[in-house]
C-alpha cells in the first residue's frame, strides 16, 4: 500500500491540512497524489514532496459544479493506479468509493464536517436530504474513517455505529518561534479563514465601533462582498482591513503580529457546534489569546490549557466585553499567552502526525 490519492474540492493552494497530511505520508515513503480543481483565480502550484493535480471544470458553483467535478474525478480515478484513495468530505467521496470497489482497492473517508448540518445546507430541505442520504450510504459502507474532533467522531458513532479515528488539524511547531515583545503599541484583532455565513463576522464588525483597536480579516468566501459593503456602510473602513487570501507563510507572519485571535461561530447546526477550527490552533501556535465560543471542543481544550476567553453568544455587548477585557486586563492576557506557549508544545503536527501514520499503516 505505497500509493495514496487524496481528493478535495478546492484549488489546493491554501489547504494547509492537506499539505501537512500529504507531506507527512510522502516523507514516510508513500507515493502521494493530491487532486483538486482549477479556478480562474488559481495561482501556479508550488513544488511539494507529493504530486498535485488540478481538474479543469466548466462550472464553478452550484449543482452543475458538484456533478461535473464528481464525474471528472470518477473518470480520472478510473485510469489512475493507486492502492488507497481518500475522499475528503462528502462532496468528493462518492467517486472514491465506487472506483475503489471497481478496482478492489482501499477507500478512506476523511470527514471534516457533518455536511447535512452545515449552515448553507441546513435551511435547504431538499439539499439537506440529499447530503443526508449520501452520508448514510458512505458511513454504512466505508470502514476506514477519520475526522478532526472527538465530538464529530462521537456523533458519527452515535448515528451510524461507525468508529472514526481523530486526527486534529494542528500546525507545525516552529522551533524558531520567539515570543513577540508585549510593548508593541500597534494592536489588532485578527480573523483568518473563510468568509461564510455563520462565522460571526457581521456581528464582529458591528462590535468594532465600541472598540479602540483595529481588525484585520484574511480570507474570502460566499459573503465577502456583503461584509465589505457592510464595513463601508458603517464607516469603518479605517478600522477594518480586508487582506484577501494569503499564502500560508504570509498568514503566519500576520498571525504572529496580531494581539487577539477570533473564532466566532453561530450555533447553526451540529457541524459548527462540534467543530474544531484550524484557526484556533494557528492562534495558539502564535501565542495569541483567542475569543471563541463555549462549544464542546473549545471547552475541553480550555480546561486543559486556558488559552481562550469563551463566550456564550454573539451579542454585540458580549463580543465587545470579551475583547475589551483582553485589551484592559494585562494580567489575564499574559496568563492566557503563557498558557498558549505551553499548549503549543502539545498541540502540534509533529505529535499529531503520529496518529496519521499509524492509521495508514494499519489499513486493510
Amino acid at each position: 500500500m505505497n500509493s495514496v490519492v487524496f481528493t478535495v474540492i478546492n484549488d489546493l493552494t491554501y489547504d494547509q491540512r492537506m499539505h501537512r497530511i500529504c507531506t507527512s505520508l510522502s516523507h514516510s515513503g508513500y507515493d502521494v497524489l493530491l487532486i483538486g480543481r482549477k479556478l480562474s483565480t488559481s495561482v501556479p502550484l508550488e513544488n511539494k514532496s507529493f504530486t498535485q493535480k488540478r481538474l479543469n471544470l466548466f462550472f464553478t458553483r452550484g449543482k452543475g459544479f458538484y456533478i461535473e467535478y464528481n464525474v471528472r474525478l470518477f473518470w480520472y480515478l478510473l485510469f489512475k493506479p493507486f492502492d488507497v484513495v481518500c475522499g475528503i468530505d462528502l462532496d468528493t467521496i462518492l467517486p472514491c468509493y465506487f472506483i475503489s470497489k471497481w478496482k478492489h482497492k482501499i477507500c478512506v473517508y476523511d470527514a471534516h464536517e457533518i455536511f447535512p448540518e452545515l449552515p448553507e445546507v441546513i435551511e435547504r430541505p431538499v439539499t439537506k436530504t440529499m447530503w443526508l442520504h449520501i452520508e448514510k450510504f458512505i458511513n454504512r459502507r466505508i470502514k476506514n474513517c477519520y475526522t478532526v474532533s472527538n465530538s464529530l467522531a462521537d456523533n458519527f458513532f452515535k448515528n451510524y455505529n461507525r468508529k472514526f479515528s481523530v486526527i486534529r488539524n494542528l500546525p507545525y511547531l516552529d522551533a524558531s518561534f520567539l515570543l513577540k515583545p508585549s510593548s508593541n503599541d500597534y494592536k489588532y484583532i485578527f480573523y483568518q479563514g473563510a468568509l461564510n455565513d455563520g462565522r460571526g463576522l457581521k456581528q464582529l464588525i458591528d462590535a468594532m465601533p465600541s472598540l479602540q483597536i483595529k481588525l484585520k480579516i484574511a480570507g474570502e468566501g460566499d459573503i465577502s462582498n456583503k461584509l465589505r459593503s457592510h464595513v463601508v456602510e458603517k464607516g469603518l473602513s479605517a478600522q477594518i482591513e480586508f487582506l484577501g487570501r494569503k499564502h500560508p507563510l504570509d498568514l503566519k507572519v500576520i498571525t504572529l503580529q496580531s494581539y487577539i485571535g477570533v473564532n466566532l461561530l453561530e450555533n447553526k447546526g451540529l457541524s459548527y457546534y462540534f467543530s474544531l477550527a484550524n484557526k484556533f490552533f494557528d492562534y495558539i501556535e502564535a501565542s495569541i489569546p483567542v475569543v471563541t465560543m463555549r462549544f464542546p471542543e473549545y471547552e475541553k481544550l480550555n480546561d486543559e490549557y486556558e488559552v481562550a476567553l469563551l463566550i456564550d453568544d454573539l451579542e454585540t455587548a458580549t463580543i465587545v466585553n470579551a475583547i475589551q477585557r483582553l485589551c484592559d486586563d494585562k494580567d489575564y492576557y499574559f496568563r492566557l499567552q503563557e498558557n498558549c506557549l505551553r499548549a503549543r508544545l502539545e498541540w502540534n503536527w509533529q505529535k499529531e502526525e503520529q496518529k496519521l501514520l499509524a492509521f495508514y499503516q494499519q489499513l486493510q
